[in-house]
């Protein structure tokens, strides 16, 4: 019912979070986009196939939405915190083409469709009415492109390829539970751990190097 779509760096901002991918990777990603219907941007990385990295962050020269930012970026206090604290990798977004099926007595966690952009949608979003990450990010986020597959042909390939994605969690089984509910497909490997904390495990031109 679900798919990986892509990984989500949540930076404080977009420079931080490009030194950090360099550290990690030894690779420049290079910038994406602006939304400027959620008062964001972002660097953009192909990992492989259809699955790509994304470093998003409050656009400080950004409108605010009529509603909350994704990815929990209002709280800018909070991305601090997980971003000092060595939470950097924050989550993972997954596609569905039945996102009404999919939030069906789970708006609770996975928050309400909210089709973007405003004045022209191509795509549905779910966001919690606080804008935080669905169970602190050990849910992913649930984006429906409404039949149209994302161009990777935008995306730059630098060739990173995701070799394996695991979470640590305190309620690990509790999360693989949810996963196989959902019938999630590329989802992050659940161990018990303090978490949650995400790493990619991504081959590179310069080696097998990790993403945390």
């Amino acid at each position: 019912m679900i798919q990986l779509d892509h990984l989500s760096v949540v930076a404080p901002n977009l420079a931080e979070g490009v030194a950090h991918v360099r550290d990690c990777l030894g690779l420049d990603m290079p910038f994406g986009q602006r939304h400027l219907y959620m008062g964001t941007h972002n660097h953009l990385m192909q990992l492989g196939g259809s699955v790509y990295l994304e470093i998003v962050a409050l656009d400080p020269d950004g409108r605010p939405p009529p509603h909350r930012r994704w990815f929990g970026l209002d709280d800018r206090a909070q991305v601090r915190a997980d971003w000092d604290a060595g939470r950097r990798l924050r989550g993972w977004v997954a596609r569905t083409d039945a996102m009404d099926a999919v939030l069906a007595g789970r708006e609770g966690l996975f928050g309400r469709k909210v089709a973007l952009p405003h004045d022209a949608p191509a795509f549905d979003f779910a966001i919690p009415h606080d804008g935080s990450l669905p169970l602190g990010g050990a849910a992913p986020s649930i984006i429906d492109r409404r039949g149209k597959p994302r161009s990777m042909a935008a995306i730059a390939d630098l060739g990173a390829r995701l070799v394996s994605f695991t979470l640590e969690h305190p309620d690990s089984a509790g999360i693989d539970a949810l996963q196989r509910e959902l019938g999630a497909i590329g989802a992050p490997v659940v161990r018990a751990g303090a978490g949650p904390r995400y790493t990619a495990q991504i081959e590179t031109p310069g080696g097998l190097r990790h993403l945390t």
